[in-house]
């Protein structure tokens, strides 16, 4: 399996261009998926350079309801004219940021007709299941960062109930896609408990030469009991990916745009 970074925080060479934002180009054995797109059409700017036609993909994932992982979908939904799009049915539903600032997914996004809407499992095809996983208990405590979703015109802290993860199973492994780990990359760790676990762990909020290190030193600890190979990135945090990389070692590694990762 092959996994490109069309989009993501930082770049890994001057030939790409990068922004805040999450964008996978996933190729199994039979579909090539594309997981998230960015906050703009840059992920396919990025496509293009490596060669990448977005006519070939089989389908999309939306991650979550927010527009950093959704600002580029109506450009592929334009350039491919086919592939459905998986979005979870809460993520079309308003979502603000603390300062009440809009975040949430595009209005015209969301009266797209090629929509899919999701709710809890959701086998696409056979290895490639989508999970929301809103009816697990959450053994591990989350922060919502002041992040709201809009209920009858009010903003209410987020429950991320609009999240949902890629599992794909394929040549006897398990890998596991996540955009932003919103309900706490330690549940979901513990729930899937993959081979390889790709995807932000919203840790960026936390410093770690001050309140934020009791918290990322356990989250370190926690992660290496499971059998799990990470690639993180975008929302994970620079200083906090070089934090946990000094206690996690080979077991753990960076993502940037224009990477090809064979897993």
């Amino acid at each position: 399996m092959r996994i490109v970074v069309l989009a993501e925080n930082t770049t890994c060479s001057e030939q790409f261009t990068c922004e805040h934002g999450l964008s996978l180009l996933i190729e199994t054995e039979r579909e090539k998926i594309l997981f998230d797109a960015g906050q703009t059409d840059l992920f396919a700017e990025n496509a293009e350079k490596l060669g990448i036609s977005l006519n070939d993909i089989d389908f999309a994932i939306l991650s979550h309801g927010h527009f950093d992982h959704s600002g580029g979908m109506l450009t592929f939904l334009r350039q491919n004219q086919t592939a459905p799009l998986y979005i979870h049915r809460e993520a079309s539903i308003p979502h603000v940021n603390g300062a009440g600032k809009d975040i949430g997914v595009a209005s015209e996004l969301v009266q797209s007709d090629r929509l899919v809407l999701t709710e809890d499992i959701l086998q696409i095809a056979p290895g490639i299941t989508l999970y929301s996983c809103n009816d697990r208990p959450r053994p591990y405590p989350t922060d919502t960062c002041g992040l709201c979703k809009v209920e009858n015109g009010k903003p209410i802290p987020d429950d991320f109930c609009h999240e949902q993860y890629l599992l794909i199973e394929e040549n006897g492994k398990q890998i596991l896609i996540s955009g932003c780990s919103h309900k706490g990359i330690l549940n979901i760790a513990h729930w899937f408990q993959p081979d390889v676990l790709v995807g932000g762990f919203h840790f960026m909020t936390l410093d770690p030469a001050g309140a934020g290190k009791e918290t990322l030193e356990t989250a370190a600890q926690q992660l290496l009991r499971y059998p799990t190979t990470y690639y993180t990135g975008h929302c994970t945090g620079e200083a906090q990916y070089a934090f946990l990389k000094e206690r996690m070692g080979d077991r753990l590694h960076r993502i940037s745009t224009g990477m090809v990762l064979e897993i």
